[in-house]
């Protein structure tokens, strides 16, 4: 894990020599001109290229959209053009998480430290293709995609503008306008019920959600949904089952190991719950970091003192900016063993 930190701040600062004018060439894309010699020199922002392989360049581009997840401020979302750059603008000494998503299903997540330089520079590659074998070693495979369709692309398009204004019924009404036109679109029924979800309608969640797993069954964020609304009406244990399916049907993915480590810990199955946060932890490091927090607070419940300090140990490794930093040292301090 050291290795990893050491590697991580290595990055930044090689980015920190050249980065000034790299920054300059994706974020005026957006409106900004952060370089040295610009007003927004000391602004912090994180950007990047998306590389997609495996898709024909001719062909139309698929919906690729990015988003910054930073609890210090509200969430950015951009969809991605053909030029794969994307710019966000971040609260100083913040870090944060971004998500790439492929028609809809999250492909790649990677934490942004809160240290080192000021401008970040995170680039990702993403493969497009229906199955696994034929993604090259160490890019993502997206299984799950809907071919495009030329009379809902800019319904698509106002759906990600509304969600970026915060206006979720009218993201609402447009993705009722795409299953519309479109009803065998999967991917817009799943986020339909998202976003159903996310206004606590949980009928109408699960009457899209249905409808998305009944035209593609193994539609794994679609399964994850179903779980998050049976972990809102409580049944725990029904829970447990929807994401112990989703972990079959992914068991690379690491934000269904968490859920599934949550639900069992609901539903006061603690040993199992352990085995899920840790394997949720090992598919991604960095990612489900704050496994570690929920563990730790797992053991100071269970009086085990001296496993709760591990835990925040191995956190503050992963993040070291954290703003309870002094508050969990003193922990370690005081029961480590």
């Amino acid at each position: 894990m050291k290795t990893k930190i050491i590697l991580v701040l290595l990055a930044l600062f090689l980015y920190t020599g050249t980065g000034n004018a790299q920054v300059d060439d994706f974020c005026t894309e957006f409106g900004s001109t952060p370089s040295m010699n610009s007003p927004w020199a000391q602004v912090p922002y994180v950007y990047g290229r998306i590389a997609l392989n495996g898709y024909d360049p001719v062909a139309k581009l698929p919906r690729i959209t990015i988003s910054l997840v930073d609890p210090q401020q509200s969430q950015k979302r951009l969809t991605i053009e053909r030029s794969g750059n994307y710019c966000f603008r971040r609260s100083a000494g913040s870090g944060g998480t971004l998500i790439v998503e492929l028609d809809g299903v999250e492909v790649s997540r990677r934490s942004i430290p809160s240290f080192g330089a000021a401008q970040v520079r995170e680039d990702f590659e993403i493969h497009a293709t229906q199955g696994d074998r034929s993604a090259p070693p160490g890019a993502v495979s997206a299984k799950f995609t809907h071919p495009a369709n030329d009379r809902t692309s800019d319904l698509y398009r106002k759906t990600s503008e509304a969600e970026q204004r915060k206006d979720t019924k009218q993201a609402i009404e447009y993705l009722r306008q795409i299953v519309a036109i479109d009803p065998v679109d999967f991917i817009a029924w799943a986020k339909l019920g998202t976003l159903f979800f996310e206004q606590n309608s949980l009928p109408e969640a699960e009457a899209a959600l249905r409808k998305a797993i009944e035209l593609k069954l193994e539609y794994t964020p679609a399964w994850i949904n179903v779980g998050k609304i049976r972990l809102a009406r409580k049944q725990f244990e029904a829970a447990v089952e929807v994401f112990k399916h989703a972990a079959s049907l992914d068991p690379r993915s690491a934000r269904v190991f968490q859920l599934l480590g949550e639900a069992y810990l609901l539903s006061k199955q603690g040993t199992q719950g352990v085995q899920a946060l840790n394997e949720a932890i090992r598919l991604d490091p960095i990612g489900m970091a704050e496994c570690h927090l929920q563990l730790a607070h797992l053991y100071q419940l269970a009086k085990a003192n001296h496993l709760a300090a591990e835990e925040y140990r191995k956190f503050l490794e992963k993040v070291p900016g954290h703003a309870d930093k002094k508050k969990f040292e003193k922990f370690i301090k005081e029961n480590a063993q």
